[in-house]
C-alpha cells in the first residue's frame, strides 16, 4: 500500500520498525495486527455510517504494511512467505474495505441504497478480479500490471472520499467515487485480458500450457494370414 509515497513514508515508520524489532516482535505478526485493524475498521463502523471514524482507524492500521516490509528487510528475515502472507492479507483488508461500504449502502439507517450497494459490490469483485488477473499471469510467466485502477490508487481514493463525504455532510462524494472505480477496475480487468492475449498471440510457440499430450493408441497390427 501507498507505495508511490514509500520513500517519505519510510522515514517516518524506521524508529517505530526499530523499536519493535527491538521488542522482539515479528514482521508477520506486525502483517496480522495491521490487517485485523483494518477489517475491524471498516466492518465496525462502516455500516453504521461512521465513516470518517472508520476511515481514521484504518489508515492508522495501514501503515502496517509500510512497517512489516521494513522490519523484514532490516532484520534479514525477507522470505517468499512472508511475501505470501503480506499479499493474501492486503486482499482481505481490501475486502473488508469495501464489503464495509456494501454494509453501509445495505443498512436502511445509513446509506440506505441498494443500488449504491450493488455498485460497490462490483467496484469490490473487480478489484479482486484485477489483482487475480496480474497473479494468475505472473505464474504463467506472462505480465498483466498497469492499468486504471491500481490497486493503492482504489485504496487511497475510496479512504480519502469516504472520509471527506461524511465529515462535509456530501455522500454524493462517495457515490461519485464508487462509481468511478466500479468502471475503472471493469476496464483494468479488460486491459490487462487484453494485454496477456497479445502476448500469448506474439509467441505462438510458447502458448501452451506444457500439459503432456494424451496417450495415443499404438497402430492395430496387421492380421496374421494362415
Amino acid at each position: 500500500m501507498l507505495n508511490r509515497f514509500r520513500q517519505f513514508w519510510t522515514k517516518v515508520i524506521t524508529p517505530i520498525a526499530n523499536l519493535l524489532l527491538k521488542l522482539g516482535v515479528s514482521a508477520d505478526v506486525v502483517t496480522l495486527v495491521g490487517t485485523i485493524g483494518v477489517s475491524a475498521g471498516a466492518l465496525i463502523f462502516f455500516p453504521r455510517g461512521q465513516l470518517w471514524l472508520g476511515v481514521v482507524i484504518i489508515t492508522c492500521f495501514v501503515f502496517s504494511d509500510l512497517i512489516d516490509g521494513h522490519m523484514a528487510r532490516t532484520s534479514g528475515t525477507s522470505s517468499k512467505w512472508g511475501s505470501y502472507l503480506d499479499s493474501t492479507l492486503d486482499r482481505l483488508g481490501d475486502g473488508a474495505v469495501f464489503g464495509g461500504l456494501v454494509m453501509y449502502y445495505a443498512n436502511s439507517n445509513a446509506g440506505d441504497s441498494t443500488l449504491m450497494a450493488a455498485v460497490t459490490l462490483w467496484a469490490l469483485v473487480m478489484g479482486a478480479t484485477t489483482s487475480y488477473a496480474r497473479a494468475k499471469a505472473e505464474s504463467l510467466g506472462l505480465k498483466a500490471s498497469g492499468g486504471l485502477a491500481e490497486r493503492a490508487d482504489r485504496l487511497v481514493s475510496v479512504l480519502v472520499i469516504a472520509f471527506f463525504s461524511d465529515v462535509l455532510d456530501l455522500p454524493i462524494l462517495l457515490k461519485i467515487v464508487l462509481w468511478a472505480l466500479a468502471i475503472a477496475s471493469t476496464i483494468t480487468v479488460i486491459q490487462r485480458s487484453l494485454s496477456v492475449r497479445k502476448q500469448v498471440l506474439a509467441d505462438p510457440a510458447n502458448a501452451g500450457l506444457d500439459t503432456p499430450p494424451a496417450p495415443t493408441e499404438p497402430p492395430a497390427e496387421p492380421d496374421a494370414k494362415n
